[in-house]
């Protein structure tokens, strides 16, 4: 249990909001690629300048050493075209210039702090860890004691950061109520809702190159899905598990990932739960740049970078009988458009079929959004990281900090 917006009154209130808005950004010019996570957030803005609540929002924009690190000034452009709101950036954190500001906001109005990994507690503090981490030791940093007397609460509507426990993300909940903002409650509700208590037949779609992420997802639900379908790079640890020679190249990619060790934790879920879990039986590979499909009986001498079309038909089909649909990672090496094809036909599966589908954020969700399957797709997650550790059983930080909060208040 979590606190939400419906619990309390912002009318005339402080309020910090922690949003996550990293977005894609043009490498040359900084622009913007995708505003998808922008967008997101919108929902909780416009209810609390609604509200009259007076609105100070933090956020972050990659890491220092990466050359997408940035200010927010353009982002915060971008969020005041969507609310139809203007809000005003500030360039700095915890200057007093920005709590003078903060205290003289007018109900309604809103301002943006600069990116908070600016700020050098933010990014060094042991975030990783964050099993020894409280609210109480992130809420004495300089930065969070200099901004929370500022605040009446805290709303954190961060779920892509959510598996981290950095001060902006649990530090305000030492000293206020921290509280589920509107798209951290759908994802809260959605995800658990298909990883606790789906409705079946429920099939999982798992694809992509992390395979150990995919692993760890497969052993939390396991036992409450019906099939598994594994493509990509899973695909092919699965393939190698029931005893597939898939040749060197394969093997040399698997290696290169460091991804070896999954084979045997591959090898004991299907000793347990092989009726479940759905393996290619062809293979697309790339032979002098072309695309040639093979069976996995056959010989596999070159990279496969997609599931074959027979794989399509077999896992459509199961796809077609779903109530419940959870897709995580592409098919293949979607990037080459020989290889796309996989992907591209398991996700008009999902937009074709009648169960309640949903997309765990990642690469799957810009390529369900660059073959316009987005609409009709129920529920795509804004998260990455935080999706797989949240379908993975794992306990987030922020998660585990809304809900000591909900105990507390």
């Amino acid at each position: 249990m979590f606190l939400t917006m419906d619990n309390f009154d912002f009318n005339n209130k402080s309020v910090v909001v922690r949003v996550d808005i990293n977005c894609p950004l043009d490498p040359d010019s900084g622009e913007i690629l995708d505003d998808k996570r922008i967008r997101e957030v919108c929902d909780t803005l416009k209810e609390l300048i609604n509200s009259e609540a007076k609105v100070t929002i933090l956020a972050h924009q990659s890491r220092p050493g990466k050359k997408d690190f940035t200010s927010l000034s353009e982002h915060c452009k971008v969020l005041s075209e969507h609310l139809n709101h203007e809000v005003e950036f500030i360039d700095e954190l915890f200057s007093r210039r920005v709590r003078e500001r903060i205290l003289n906001l007018e109900p309604g109005e809103a301002i943006m702090l600069e990116n908070v990994r600016f700020s050098s507690e933010e990014v060094l503090s042991d975030w990783k860890k964050w099993e020894g981490i409280t609210p109480k030791k992130q809420g004495e940093t300089y930065f969070i004691k200099k901004l929370a007397p500022l605040f009446n609460y805290f709303i954190n509507d961060a779920f892509p950061a959510a598996h981290r426990a950095q001060p902006s993300l649990v530090g305000f909940s030492y000293y206020m109520p921290a509280i589920a903002g509107r798209l951290m409650e759908k994802e809260i509700k959605v995800l658990s809702k298909v990883r606790d208590d789906p409705e079946n037949p429920c099939v999982y779609s798992l694809g992509g190159a992390k395979a150990d992420d995919s692993i760890k997802i497969m052993m939390n639900v396991i036992e409450k899905v019906d099939k598994i379908l594994t493509s990509g790079v899973v695909g092919n640890i699965f393939l190698i598990a029931k005893g597939y020679d898939l040749g060197r190249e394969n093997k040399e990619i698997i290696k290169n990932l460091g991804l070896e060790g999954e084979i045997e934790k591959a090898k004991k879920l299907l000793e347990k739960y092989g009726e479940k879990i759905l393996t290619p039986v062809d293979l697309a590979l790339e032979v002098d740049g072309e695309r040639v499909e093979r069976k996995v009986t056959e010989k596999i001498d070159k990279p496969a970078y997609d599931i074959g079309s027979e794989t399509i038909e077999i896992y459509s089909e199961v796809l077609k009988e779903a109530k419940t649909i959870v897709a995580n990672g592409p098919a293949g090496v979607f990037e080459k458009e020989k290889f796309s094809y996989g992907t591209r036909k398991l996700l008009e599966a999902m937009a074709n079929s009648k169960a309640f589908t949903v997309i765990g954020g990642g690469h799957l969700s810009a390529v369900a959004e660059l073959y316009g399957f987005s609409d009709k797709i129920d529920h795509i997650s804004t998260g990455g990281g935080s999706t797989l550790s949240f379908l993975s059983g794992e306990r987030l930080p922020v998660i585990e900090v809304l809900k000591m909060s909900y105990e507390k208040y």
